[in-house]
């Protein structure tokens, strides 16, 4: 687990999952892991996996050679608050 991003707005944590033994023809799986995103104002969350994740991945790297402002990475994370139905609970 580690902390990617954190602002008054968001959260972002990365996820490295072990990853599942070797099949019985050898084949090793792919890696696993994901994305967790915080929204702390409307206090919901999302963990994004698979190619949603990719894509997330992909595009805040993007993002991230332009030298964004905070403002700028909020504005792109807030893209998927959209999809954002789970409530925060804190353990």
């Amino acid at each position: 687990m580690h902390m990617l991003y954190n602002s008054e707005s968001f959260a972002v944590v990365a996820f490295d999952l072990p990853s599942a033994p070797a099949t019985e023809d050898g084949a090793a799986p792919a890696p696993r892991g994901g994305f967790e995103i915080v929204d702390k104002f409307a206090k919901k969350d999302i963990f994004l996996e698979g190619a949603v994740a990719e894509s997330f991945k992909a595009g805040a790297l993007a993002l991230m050679a332009s030298r964004p402002s905070e403002e700028d990475i909020d504005e792109y994370i807030g893209r998927f608050t959209a999809v954002m139905h789970q409530p925060l609970v804190l353990h």
